[in-house]
């Protein structure tokens, strides 16, 4: 079981989205999917369930359901994390066919931790116990170590092959606690001015939390407390968005996108980059891909991936055309990011 991460500390450039589709791609692809929201303004969970659904995990006073419930006794100082409840998507589809492939075995393979706007409470107590782990404070260990627990122990119970993390664009202590508890971080990049700085930002920033989050694990005073080990390997990038005209990017986005590959070993990776390689032929570029434009309002507005939009939801005429590029371009990304993270991939199932 691989948990993946996907962060970066610009906004606006496709995590949530990424995490939404792949999750359902993967649990189309025969895995048991673990999706996770650390993310402090929780989308991936309103991505993922109604409002109905949620006005009930989300009451006035306690969240008992949510990460931010499962911490609350770290939060108070009365004890440790609590068993997180999974949740399944909301499923609209039983209102067309209450037999279809998407109600009967999606749905029992993609379970949801779910997300709460509180979680940005835990943020000052993570802050004050990252540097006393170096005293060899126990409490301060299970507190930095809190994700990773309550990741461990739902994958474990949804019988998890992959967790795949949303986390909120920056360089906070909520996504140090996040990203120390992932095996490999990816990368959502707008072609643009800003995806190249965040790239500057976050390389040295994962690398600092690397080596800090090394330096503290010997220091554990409690050998049975079950620790991450703090990998968080760049497993590479992917660009969101760009605007194609005949399948190619347009001139001014293409001279972003071009400059990323030297960016990416630069900043991230921190090696010396003379190669002069390009996007086309990088293999750190995961992929590329296009906005669907419309597609994606109305397959919020069914609470369905866009790759698995069909004519009762209103995919008709040239949106079928695009709904069926949309999941050959979500297949091609799960299977390249199976194969650098190194997790079991399935035999692919038709969603139609």
């Amino acid at each position: 079981m691989k948990i993946i991460t996907f962060f970066n500390n610009k906004g606006g450039v496709g995590k949530t989205s990424l995490v939404y589709h792949l999750s359902w791609m993967y649990a189309n692809n025969g895995l048991n999917v673990l999706a996770v929201d650390l993310d402090p303004q929780a989308n991936l969970t309103s991505m993922f369930l109604d409002e109905d659904t949620l006005e009930s995990l989300w009451p006035e006073g306690d969240h008992p359901d949510t990460v931010l419930g499962s911490l609350r006794p770290l939060i108070r100082g009365v004890g440790d994390i609590t068993a997180s409840r999974l949740q399944r998507p909301n499923d609209y589809s039983t209102t067309r066919d209450p037999n279809s492939y998407f109600n009967s075995l999606l749905m029992a393979k993609l379970s949801l931790l779910v997300g709460d706007l509180g979680l940005s409470a835990f943020e000052d107590k993570l802050s004050a116990n990252w540097p006393l782990c170096n005293d060899r404070d126990e409490s301060a260990f299970r507190i930095i170590s809190a994700f990773y627990r309550m990741i461990q122990a739902a994958a474990s119970e949804a019988e998890a092959d992959v967790v795949l993390v949303d986390v909120g664009p920056n360089l906070g202590a909520i996504n140090r606690a996040a990203l120390i508890a992932t095996d490999y971080v990816i990368i959502p990049l707008a072609p643009d001015l800003f995806s190249m700085q965040g790239l500057r930002n976050l390389g040295p920033t994962l690398r600092r939390w690397r080596t800090e989050w090394g330096e503290r694990l010997p220091k554990n005073p409690a050998p049975d407390l079950l620790l991450p080990a703090g990998a968080m390997l760049p497993a590479g990038y992917i660009f969101m968005q760009h605007f194609a005209k005949d399948r190619r990017p347009v001139k001014a986005f293409d001279r972003w996108m071009q400059r990323m590959p030297k960016e990416y070993r630069v900043s991230v990776l921190d090696q010396k980059d003379d190669s002069g390689i390009d996007v086309e032929t990088d293999p750190f570029c995961l992929a590329k891909l296009k906005h669907y434009r419309s597609l994606m309002p109305m397959a919020m507005e069914v609470r369905k991936p866009m790759f698995m939009l069909k004519p009762a939801d209103g995919a008709i005429g040239a949106h079928t055309y695009a709904v069926q590029e949309c999941r050959q371009d979500f297949e091609r990304l799960a299977n390249k990011i199976a194969e650098v993270c190194e997790f079991r991939r399935a035999e692919t199932k038709s969603a139609a």
